[in-house]
């Protein structure tokens, strides 16, 4: 193999890779209970009927899996209107990254009792604020559960700046 074969050549496709997993962490957020979550058939059915565009179960699940190696900018667009994400989410890794900081977040409040904790937690002082952070990076740990994941994009487990709102999230 010579050296101007492109990365995405010598990586075995990681963007092809990398689409069919965007897809299914948008399915888990969207329908986090594997139980309750739709079959590809009934997933792409709701995607027909709320955005009006066309896409079949079949080929949703090759999609996903990454059977299927070409879609289109119309069933790129679509995927993205229904997911409430901008098409770049499935290209870049970048948008992808923040995207699914994003969801983590939506996903974490759907818990009453993170909300609860978020919503207690407001009007504390920057220090407190900081010993709790503390005191939960230490139960996670304790649990085994490791930093959190936005434990290092806000400077540590003292940063308390950013809400990660965004229109992009599904909700």
């Amino acid at each position: 193999m010579s050296d101007h074969t492109p990365a995405t050549d010598r990586e075995g496709r990681p963007l092809l890779r990398a689409f069919g997993q965007r897809l299914n962490e948008l399915i888990a957020a969207l329908h986090p209970d594997e139980r309750k979550r739709p079959g590809y058939a009934r997933l792409a059915k709701e995607i027909r009927e709320t955005t009006g565009g066309t896409i079949s179960g079949t080929y949703l699940w090759e999609l996903a899996t990454g059977k299927k190696r070409n879609v289109t900018l119309e069933q790129l667009d679509v995927l993205a209107e229904y997911f409430g994400v901008p098409p770049e989410y499935f290209l870049s890794d970048d948008v992808a990254e923040r995207v699914n900081s994003q969801l983590r977040l939506a996903v974490a409040l759907r818990d009453s009792r993170v909300r609860n904790l978020a919503l207690r937690a407001e009007g504390l002082s920057p220090a407190t604020l900081d010993a709790v952070l503390t005191i939960i990076e230490e139960a996670r740990k304790v649990q085994n559960l490791g930093p959190s994941q936005d434990e290092g994009a806000e400077g540590g487990t003292g940063g308390t700046g950013g809400t990660g709102k965004s229109s992009d999230a599904p909700s």
